[in-house]
């Protein structure tokens, strides 16, 4: 393979992975989230073939993605990954998705801080069960306690 070829196909392999992010980031503006997240499954095992800005896009297109579907959990995961490539590399995103961002991440957390990490399942059992373990932590008085018996002589 001579290496003007070689440099055609991996130049080619580049654009794909960057024409699926486009995609992805398409279908998330029009609000076709589930066409996005596809997408975006699809792209995640060539992760490492993206640019540090690249994949900081796919961070953050995955986890609003998962966030409006209501994929909670998985959204905290790819915000906070998002969320640490923009600490490294402050210019990865635009200013709305950065503000974005940090709201985002600011819900989720504040979701794990009071009502625990089960508060992200997408399972509405979990939910349930989160929300009766905070009202029975809050709602239930200690046992009165039992008078100390009289000394025996």
């Amino acid at each position: 393979m001579s290496a003007l070829t070689l440099t055609a196909t991996l130049a080619l392999g580049c654009n794909t992975y960057a024409d699926s992010l486009s995609r992805a980031r398409r279908a998330f503006e029009q609000s076709e989230h589930e066409r996005a997240l596809a997408i975006l499954r699809t792209l995640e095992p060539d992760l490492r073939r993206l640019t540090e800005t690249e994949r900081a896009q796919y961070s953050y297109l995955r986890g609003l993605t998962d966030y409006r579907i209501g994929y909670r959990l998985e959204a905290r995961h790819w915000l906070a990954l998002s969320a640490a490539i923009v600490k490294q590399t402050p210019d990865a995103l635009p200013a709305d998705w950065a503000k974005r961002l940090k709201e985002a991440l600011k819900d989720l957390d504040e979701s794990v801080y009071t009502a625990g990490i089960a508060s992200l399942s997408n399972t509405p059992s979990a939910h349930k069960a989160a929300a009766k373990e905070d009202d029975d932590e809050t709602d239930s008085e200690p046992a009165p306690a039992k008078p100390a018996a009289p000394p025996s002589e």
